[in-house]
C-alpha cells in the first residue's frame, strides 16, 4: 500500500505545521481532557503497552486528573485488558476493542511470527503449536515460556524461545494483573482472551475494519494510507479505503503525498500553543506513521523504536527523559535537551516535568534534572 498513489479526489496541501498540531489535537496533547482512562484508551484504539506502566505516563499526559488507580480498576475489572495487536505489539486496549479488533489481525500476528521464528520451527506449524498451548494457558495464567516447556516434548528440535514466542503470539492471550498494575512487578502470565473476557462471537470483518480505518484517521489523522498501514500492521486496506472513500476527505502533505481524513474532521490551528508533553515510550503518538517527520527529526528517527521516552516542546521531539527514585525517597526525572530552549520553554518544561515527577511519586514532591545533549 503507498502513500503516494494518484489521488482520487485532490485536495488543499497541508503544512506540516497544521499535521502537527492536528495531531496533538486529535491525540489530546494539546490540552488535557476532562475524559475517563477507558475513553483515552478507546479514542486512541489502544496504546503502546510493551513496557507494561507506561501507559499510566501517556495517560497521565492526555487526561486532566487522571489518577494510576483508575486504570487499575480498569484492568482488575477486566475492562481493560494488555494483549498483542497492532504490529505484534503489546498494547492495552478497552475489553470491547480487544475482543473486536483481535479476529482482524489473527492473520497478521501469525505471518510476523512465523517470518521471524519460521526457520527455527523444523516444519511445526502455528495452527498446530497454538492448539497445544491454549488449553495450557485456559487452565491458569501461564508465561509463554512455562507453556512452551510444556509441549516442548513434541518438538524437541525447536528451541524453547521460538515455541514460546509462536504460542505467545497465535493464541490470542491477556496478561493478567498483576502485571501492568502501578507498583507492582509480575511476571508477565498469560490466560487466553476467552478466559479472561469470555467468548464473543466475531462481527463481519470488512465493517470491523471500516470502523477501524475511521477511528485511526479520528485519532490520527489526517494520515497518508502508508501511515494506516504502519500503526496497524494490517496488509489488504486498501480495499476498505476505497470503500470509505466518498465518506472521507482528501488533502495533499508538502511532498504532495495523498492525506486522508474524516470528512467533518477540523484541522488545528498551525499556531496553536503546544505545553510540554512527556510521552511514554513507544508512544503511537510518534510510532503511528510511516513518515514521522509532522512530530520528530528524520535523524531522531531511529530513537522512536529504541523505547526512548520523548518529550514535546513546542509540538515536536526536542529532547527525551528518564526517571529514578520511588515514592518513598521522591523521584528525580532527568531531562536530555536536543536544542537550547528560550527562558519561557524552559520554565514551563520545568514546571511539568516537576508535576510528572510529583505524579511518579504518587504525591511526593521530586526533583529535575535537565542536560544539553
Amino acid at each position: 500500500m503507498s502513500g503516494t498513489a494518484v489521488r482520487a479526489r485532490p485536495g488543499p496541501t497541508l503544512s506540516r505545521a497544521v499535521l502537527n498540531r492536528t495531531t496533538l489535537s486529535r491525540q489530546w496533547l494539546l490540552d488535557r481532557r476532562a475524559e475517563p482512562a477507558d475513553a483515552a484508551i478507546g479514542h486512541l484504539v489502544g496504546m503502546q503497552a510493551q513496557e507494561p506502566l507506561e501507559p499510566y505516563v501517556g495517560l497521565w499526559s492526555r487526561l486532566a486528573g487522571f489518577a494510576p488507580a483508575e486504570l487499575v480498576g480498569l484492568l482488575e475489572r477486566r475492562e481493560a485488558v494488555r494483549t498483542v495487536m497492532m504490529r505484534r505489539t503489546l498494547h492495552l486496549l478497552t475489553a470491547a476493542d480487544a475482543l473486536r479488533l483481535r479476529p482482524v489481525h489473527q492473520r497478521m500476528l501469525v505471518q510476523r511470527v512465523l517470518g521471524a521464528r519460521n526457520r527455527q520451527l523444523a516444519g511445526a506449524g502455528a495452527d498446530e503449536l497454538a492448539a497445544a498451548a491454549a488449553p495450557h494457558f485456559a487452565e491458569r495464567p501461564r508465561t509463554a515460556s512455562e507453556v512452551a516447556r510444556l509441549v516442548a516434548e513434541r518438538w524437541p528440535d525447536v528451541p524453547i524461545d521460538a515455541l514460546a514466542d509462536v504460542v505467545g503470539t497465535a493464541v490470542p492471550l491477556v496478561q493478567v494483573p498483576p502485571r501492568g498494575v502501578w507498583g507492582q512487578r509480575a511476571a508477565a502470565r498469560n490466560l487466553t482472551l476467552s478466559g479472561w473476557l469470555g467468548d464473543h462471537d466475531p462481527e463481519p470483518a470488512d465493517a470491523v475494519l471500516e470502523e477501524l480505518v475511521l477511528r485511526y484517521l479520528g485519532a490520527f489523522g489526517p494520515a497518508t494510507s502508508s501511515d494506516l498501514q504502519a500503526w496497524s500492521g494490517l496488509s489488504g486496506l486498501p480495499a476498505v479505503i476505497k470503500r470509505l472513500r466518498p465518506r472521507l476527505r482528501g488533502y495533499v502533505d508538502e511532498s504532495g503525498r495523498e492525506l486522508l481524513d474524516l470528512a467533518d474532521a477540523p484541522l488545528a490551528d498551525p499556531d496553536a500553543p503546544a505545553p510540554p508533553r512527556f510521552l511514554p515510550a513507544f508512544d503511537n503518538v510518534v510510532l503511528g506513521y510511516a513518515d514521522r517527520s509532522r512530530l520528530i527529526d528524520d535523524d531522531r528517527r531511529s530513537l522512536s523504536v529504541a523505547g526512548a521516552r520523548f518529550v514535546l516542546i513546542d509540538g515536536r521531539v526536542e529532547a527525551r527523559w528518564t526517571s529514578t527514585g520511588d515514592p518513598d525517597t521522591g523521584v528525580t526525572v532527568r531531562i536530555e535537551l536536543f536544542r537550547p530552549l528560550s527562558r519561557p520553554e524552559r520554565a514551563s518544561l520545568t514546571a511539568e516535568a516537576e508535576a510528572l515527577a510529583t505524579f511518579l511519586g504518587d504525591g511526593t514532591p521530586g526533583q529535575v534534572q535537565t542536560c544539553q545533549n
